[in-house]
């Protein structure tokens, strides 16, 4: 009898893969077919930038094109969110909370069947030239599945279920999720450039839905499941629901008032770093297109994967920093500061170079969102784990698709006059999470160290058959001096 293994990670680094193979790629599809139909012209394609090609063959009309198709391009990116955003939230909050009950694989399996139905639509629109609107409907129907907020939040809580409460190794781990995604898309980026170029839009697509058929049958038949689910269990969806919503109000009903201010303030430090980061990556290809940078899909790849690697370096630094025994909130301050200084001088990048150059300071961009996401799962108790992770990806999904609608709205509102006024705005933004992080460190939030916590935990096992209970939810990791 086959055993299954205990390893999410291949399933999140095969999903990473398989993604961005097309994710660039869909911004740079939806910007061909849109110079098309705006100027009957074919895309224009050199060596050099798509500004020397558009110029020498339209010289008087090529600024107007443009920004007319920037404009169009970024209302396209806003209205797939418009109407993605209900139905993912909702998906996501039933199945990742559901996945206490029902086993984290529900929480995995069904996100990966959705990204297949809508990168086959993808290769399906592209393979017979159909209204590029249809793309809108596919990602509609990529929500229903939960997208990507359910399938993290299933994976992230795998990782708290097997990590044991231990406050050390669950932030390496999850950190190492995140480095994973950051490799593997990385790799990915900087092949769609070359792979578009040699063979269409095609190639790419087929061989992301390939990739995704791996990964689901990986995830089906060898991930094993770390939710025991009772052979009692009665089917009743309608109890099943009420137990998900009272498990997140449990979160914050069952803890003292010190603990819940301080999951509070977590949860808005992570939505709102969230928003920014989010809203402004999302614009960072269109940017790339737009002049006087002009990139051709060689220079997108490329400058995909070096925003990738902002996983690999966000990794090593929480790695570095909690063997050092740095406080957790000087490694989240940090990814703050990097974040936001990457922000500003994209917004005054106007060559090549500094737009590779802009990378580099956001390369610990990522280290808060790990480090949060263990600070807030050591806060409750391992039966509502599934819960929490459940209203982080909620959150995550919420905030990402608003976010994507302003920052797209406000860049074709000022792509005319000043198209870096979005990142300044992303750079502003990151003062909120940290006016956050000063009222936690206020507090008095001993989280320097989990040594203490580590050496706690066993104490806190006595409890775990009754951890349902205020009691023992309260008194499980003592976080707060």
């Amino acid at each position: 009898m086959m055993k299954g293994l205990y390893l999410v990670e291949p399933v999140v680094a095969l999903y990473a893969f398989s993604s961005y193979l097309t994710y660039p790629l869909v911004q740079q599809y939806v910007y061909r077919r849109l110079w098309q139909q705006l100027t009957n012209s074919t895309y224009p394609i050199s060596d050099m930038s798509t500004c020397a090609a558009a110029n020498s063959s339209d010289p008087q009309n090529h600024t107007y094109y443009f920004q007319k198709v920037q404009e169009q391009a970024s209302l396209f990116s806003l209205y797939t969110q418009i109407l993605s955003v209900a139905p993912s939230l909702l998906v996501t909050l039933l199945l990742v909370a559901y996945s206490d009950r029902a086993g984290r694989k529900v929480a995995i399996v069904l996100p990966l069947v959705g990204t297949l139905l809508y990168t086959l639509s993808l290769l399906l629109v592209s393979y017979l030239q159909l209204n590029i609107y249809l793309l809108v409907g596919a990602s509609l129907l990529f929500s229903l599945f939960g997208g990507l907020g359910t399938f993290l939040g299933g994976c992230f809580a795998y990782v708290a279920d097997l990590s044991g409460g231990s406050g050390r190794k669950m932030t390496l781990r999850i950190a190492g999720l995140d480095m994973m995604i950051g490799l593997l898309s990385g790799v990915a980026a900087l092949s769609t450039g070359y792979f578009l170029r040699a063979t269409g839009f095609n190639g790419p697509f087929l061989t992301s839905a390939a990739c995704q058929v791996l990964v689901l049958l990986y995830a089906i038949f060898f991930l094993e499941e770390t939710v025991t689910r009772p052979a009692d269990a009665e089917p009743d969806r309608c109890l099943a629901v009420r137990k998900m919503f009272s498990a997140i109000y449990g979160m914050f009903a069952h803890a003292g008032a010190e603990r819940r201010m301080l999951l509070a303030l977590l949860l808005l430090i992570f939505t709102s770093l969230s928003f920014t980061y989010v809203g402004s990556f999302s614009l960072l290809t269109l940017y790339e297109l737009n002049e006087p940078l002009c990139w051709t899909e060689i220079l997108i790849g490329y400058g995909a994967a070096l925003s990738s690697s902002i996983f690999l370096f966000s990794f090593l630094g929480v790695a570095a920093l909690t063997y050092c025994g740095a406080p957790q909130l000087l490694t989240v301050l940090v990814g703050i500061l990097s974040l936001a200084t990457g922000m500003i001088i994209v917004a005054f990048s106007k060559t090549t170079l500094m737009m590779f150059l802009a990378r580099v300071p956001m390369f610990l961009s990522i280290m808060p969102f790990a480090v949060l996401r263990s600070m807030m799962s050591k806060i409750i108790s391992k039966s509502e784990q599934g819960a929490l992770f459940a209203l982080l990806s909620f959150t995550d999904v919420l905030t990402a698709n608003v976010s994507v609608a302003v920052f797209n709205t406000l860049y074709a509102t000022t792509v005319s006059w000043y198209p870096g006024l979005a990142f300044l705005l992303g750079a502003g933004l990151c003062a909120i999470p940290t006016i956050f992080l000063g009222v936690v460190y206020a507090m008095g939030a001993d989280l320097a160290n989990d040594d203490t916590e580590i050496a706690n935990e066993e104490e806190g096992e006595r409890g775990e058959t009754d951890k349902d209970t205020p009691e023992n939810s309260d008194d499980r990791e003592p976080l707060l001096s």
